[in-house]
């Protein structure tokens, strides 16, 4: 029970159309724009945890391309980390937009979606 293993995990990439002025302009929806990532969804579980207090963490860590980063998910004993590739772009911080960063019931809860940024003259 208390040997290093991995933990479960489910994990979703958020895609979908980027409407803005340039795509409403070239494209349609029987022509769609390509499809771009637009957030992540995370479920990691430590049901077995030996130290309960210790709440399990994520860290970003850079790779050699700046277009994409390492995430790391750190619980602690019996448990090894593990790491997912994204990409690297400005999170939307706001809980109105879907970011949730919880620990509950031995599920570490990481949702984020990248920000927006709307072209104003």
């Amino acid at each position: 029970k208390f040997r290093p293993r991995n933990p479960r995990y489910f994990h979703r990439v958020k895609s979908g159309y980027d409407w803005n002025s340039y795509n409403r302009t070239h494209y349609d929806h029987d022509n769609p724009p390509p499809k771009t990532v637009q957030g992540y969804r995370f479920n990691v579980f430590y049901p077995d945890l030996i130290d309960k207090t210790k709440t399990p963490q994520y860290y970003l860590e850079p790779t050699e391309s700046k277009e994409f980063c390492i995430i790391r998910f750190s619980g602690g004993p019996p448990y090894e980390d593990i790491a997912f590739k994204i990409i690297n772009r400005e999170w939307n911080r706001s809980r109105k937009h879907g970011f949730k960063s919880t620990f509950e019931r031995g599920v570490l809860t990481l949702y984020f979606n990248f920000t927006t940024h709307w072209y104003r003259r």
